[in-house]
C-alpha cells in the first residue's frame, strides 16, 4: 500500500511543488516533514508542477510509505513540522498502482483577478490585481470556445519538452465572484507548460478588446503564441479540483 495525502499550501515564497537544488519547494517542506516525523527518508509523487508562486487549494502528494502513525492522526503530526502556509488535510491509503500524478483523470485550475483600480491589500500575491475595466460577458463567451481537443500550442510558453501540445479541456468558464473578484476556471486531462496562465492573459485581452471574443478558434488553430495575450502573473493562479475516480480522494476547493 501507499499513502496519500490532500494538502492545501499558499505559494507565496516557495518555488513550486517540485524539489529543486537552490530553493525551497514544498515537495522538499513535505518530505523533510515526514522524514522527521516517520523516520525514513521520503521522495513524494505530487499531481502536478506547480510553478513558483502558484498557490494549491486542494492538491494530492503519494509516497510509497506506510506510516506507523494512524492516519487520522497523520495530518497532525506532519502539520506541526510543517510552516503556516503548507497544511495537510487529510490522510488515505491508496493501492500499490497509486501514483498522485500520473492516477489523476482531471485537473482543475481556477485563476483569480482583482478588477479594481484600487489595491486590495487582502489579495496582494493572491490574485492578480488588473486596474482596466474588464468585460466578463465577452470574456466568459470567448472562455467556452477553450474547451474540446485542441492543440494548444499558442497559450504554452518555453519550457519542458512535450511530445504534443494536443490537450483535452473539459469546460473553461469565466464568472464573477464577489465584489471585483474575477475567476477563470479550467479543467483539463492536462497542461502544458504555463498553460493555463496564457489562458488567463489571452482573456484578460479579450476583456479589454485587444482581441475578439470570437477568435479563440482561429488562434489556436494558428499555433502563434505572440498572437495570443501575455502570460499572467503566478500568484493568481491556484489548484482547485482533482479527479482520481477515488471517492477518499477526489474532490475540490474554490
Amino acid at each position: 500500500m501507499k499513502t496519500a495525502l490532500v494538502l492545501s499550501y499558499l505559494g507565496t515564497g516557495y518555488h513550486g511543488w517540485q524539489r529543486q537544488n537552490n530553493a525551497m519547494t514544498i515537495q522538499q517542506l513535505l518530505e523533510e516533514a515526514w522524514e522527521k516525523t516517520c523516520g525514513r527518508p521520503a521522495i513524494f509523487s505530487g499531481c502536478g508542477r506547480t510553478d513558483a508562486g502558484v498557490h494549491a487549494r486542494y492538491y494530492v502528494a503519494s509516497i510509497d510509505q506506510v506510516s506507523s502513525i494512524p492516519l487520522e492522526r497523520l495530518p497532525l503530526a506532519l502539520n506541526a513540522r510543517l510552516p503556516d502556509g503548507v497544511v495537510v488535510k487529510k490522510a488515505v491509503l491508496a493501492p500499490d498502482g497509486f501514483d498522485a500524478r500520473f492516477s489523476c483523470v482531471s485537473k482543475e485550475y481556477t485563476y483569480f483577478i482583482h478588477n479594481s483600480r484600487v489595491r486590495d491589500p487582502f489579495l496582494v500575491r493572491r490574485a492578480w490585481n488588473y486596474p482596466q475595466t474588464l468585460e466578463v460577458e465577452a470574456m466568459a463567451r470567448a472562455a467556452g470556445d477553450f474547451a474540446g481537443t485542441h492543440d494548444f500550442a499558442a497559450v504554452k510558453n518555453e519550457g519542458t519538452p512535450v511530445k504534443s501540445t494536443v490537450r483535452t479541456i473539459y469546460y473553461c468558464c469565466v464568472e464573477r465572484r464577489q465584489g471585483d473578484l474575477i475567476a477563470i476556471r479550467v479543467c483539463a486531462d492536462g497542461f502544458l507548460y504555463n498553460m493555463v496562465r496564457a489562458i488567463a492573459g489571452t482573456l484578460v485581452y479579450v476583456g479589454v478588446g485587444k482581441l475578439s471574443a470570437e477568435g479563440i478558434p482561429a488562434l489556436l488553430e494558428s499555433r502563434n503564441r505572440e498572437a495570443a495575450g501575455p502570460t499572467a502573473p503566478p500568484w493568481g493562479l491556484y489548484m482547485t479540483a482533482l479527479d482520481y475516480q477515488m471517492e477518499e480522494l477526489d474532490g475540490r476547493a474554490d
